[in-house]
């Protein structure tokens, strides 16, 4: 093990735990079911920001992103960039609208404002059981990443690293809530800042300079500094699909859209927005740069993921190492809490308290329940990352991919259709998610897309075509698990 390396972050793990015990505290105050899962909705500007782009970029962007550079080349550094829009795209779409019915509804989770448009316990149903099985394929990746960057950059045994990441996060979300998380998520979030800024501007030294690591990429392979990419892989279909996958479609994403719902005012909303594409913009460019340049100083990898863990130990001096090895952690365990409370509010909120909503106000039996729902998931977490793939962005995009062509449509169309109802919404869904499902598994590209295009059109051909076989539905007055 690398001691030098080892005791920033253990002084980083440290002031986590310490947020998370201030918002125990603060816990205190106010419904358990707001405060724990929305943390009473006051965010402000800075942290919607911060808490918005830290759970939307992860071990995805921080070791599978760079990864992918590092393989095919600078071609993928300005492939990662169609991604700026997506969070004025989340704050924009939803923002006002959904946090003012929200408000209305009283609703503390995504399926309860799918209820509260559409009526349909079946629809809720089946929202939620789709949302925990790719929750449980997205935070696997997370859990890779967070064991490799401590495998390679730390020294430490893949499983033993595991076991360590695992018990953290598990811990500090289930005690602290979401509170903990926005908390650590706007922490983070510098975090990240700073340590791309250091990484990259090292690693554009030791290459030595940007003239000539282009010239050493040339030499390596002719393609890597081509815009097709290594093999032609970026072809406009696949633009076209990763657009769709990683910008347009986060909208539908439970984690993210559960953010605008739990902010102060619409002066956060617009900060939010400028600060946090700015931010965006930073980490995509820097790190996804940083991953193709380091195949001028590492040439020859045989795990793409392993890039940017192997550059902090080359480039970077022990402490600047320890210290920016808290950035990927930061990106990693932002999204983990924020997937992992979302994950237990589905549970508690969607499951248990249809089935008995006679506890709706039981706090003691609530807090035990979700906390004990967040230790289970880690564990199962912990039990499915313990044979990882070689490259997790695959697997990450997978689990992405299956949300939206769940969520998207009945999310969008239901804030802004008026006619929409459960039936369209429900048709909606069940086509998305088989279509998604079918093509998925089968690795079938229909005409060069990736299969969240095909699912998207089909589920919004299902929705429209349902729509007109079942009864107008209106919005509830409120939701009946309101708090």
């Amino acid at each position: 093990m690398k001691l030098g390396i080892i005791l920033p972050l253990i002084a980083y793990l440290l002031l986590v735990a310490g947020l998370s015990v201030y918002s125990m505290r603060k816990r205190h105050e106010g419904n358990f079911l707001t405060e724990y899962f929305l943390g009473s909705r006051s965010m402000g500007g800075f942290v919607l920001a911060m808490t918005l782009t830290t759970t939307y970029i992860s071990a995805s962007s921080f070791i599978g992103g760079p990864g992918a550079a590092y393989k095919y080349g600078l071609g993928w550094v300005l492939l990662s960039l169609v991604q700026l829009p997506a969070v004025w795209l989340s704050l924009g779409i939803l923002g006002k609208k959904f946090a003012i019915l929200a408000r209305r509804y009283n609703a503390v989770t995504l399926n309860d404002m799918l209820y509260a448009r559409y009526r349909s316990p079946l629809l809720v149903w089946f929202a939620s059981l789709s949302l925990l099985t790719a929750f449980i394929g997205a935070m696997t990746v997370q859990f890779i990443g967070g064991a490799r960057l401590l495998e390679t950059a730390a020294g430490i045994p893949y499983h033993s690293g595991l076991l360590i990441f695992s018990v953290t996060i598990a811990l500090y979300t289930a005690f602290g809530g979401f509170r903990a998380s926005v908390l650590n998520d706007a922490m983070q979030g510098l975090v990240m800042l700073i340590g791309t800024f250091l990484l990259l501007f090292a690693v554009i030294h030791a290459a030595g300079g940007m003239h000539t690591a282009v010239d050493k990429l040339q030499k390596i392979d002719p393609q890597l500094i081509s815009p097709g990419g290594v093999g032609n892989i970026l072809s406009p279909t696949f633009l076209a699909s990763f657009s769709v996958l990683v910008c347009f479609g986060v909208i539908g994403l439970p984690h993210t859209a559960v953010r605008c719902i739990s902010y102060k005012d619409s002066k956060a909303v617009h900060r939010g927005i400028v600060l946090g594409t700015i931010v965006v913009a930073v980490l995509m460019f820097g790190m996804h740069l940083a991953g193709a340049l380091g195949r001028t100083i590492i040439p020859d990898l045989s795990i793409p993921d392993l890039v940017i863990p192997t550059l902090i130990i080359h480039v970077l001096p022990p402490l600047a190492a320890g210290i920016f090895l808290a950035a990927p952690m930061s990106a990693i365990m932002s999204t983990i809490n924020a997937q992992l409370l979302q994950s237990s509010a589905t549970v508690v909120k969607d499951l248990f308290l249809r089935v008995r909503p006679q506890h709706i106000n039981n706090d003691p039996l609530l807090k035990n329940i979700s906390s004990v729902i967040t230790l289970i998931l880690g564990l199962l977490l912990l039990a499915a990352a313990w044979h990882p793939p070689e490259m997790i962005i695959w697997l990450n995009l997978l689990a992405f991919g299956g949300l939206e062509a769940v969520f998207l449509w009945p999310l969008v169309l239901g804030l802004y259709w008026e006619k929409a109802n459960a039936t369209g919404a429900l048709s909606s869904m069940i086509a998305g998610a088989g279509c998604y499902t079918l093509l998925a598994s089968l690795s079938l590209q229909l005409w060069g897309f990736h299969p969240i295009v095909p699912s998207l059109l089909l589920s919004l051909i299902a929705f429209v075509t349902g729509n007109y076989f079942g009864p107008a539905e209106k919005s509830a007055p409120a939701s009946p698990l309101a708090d």
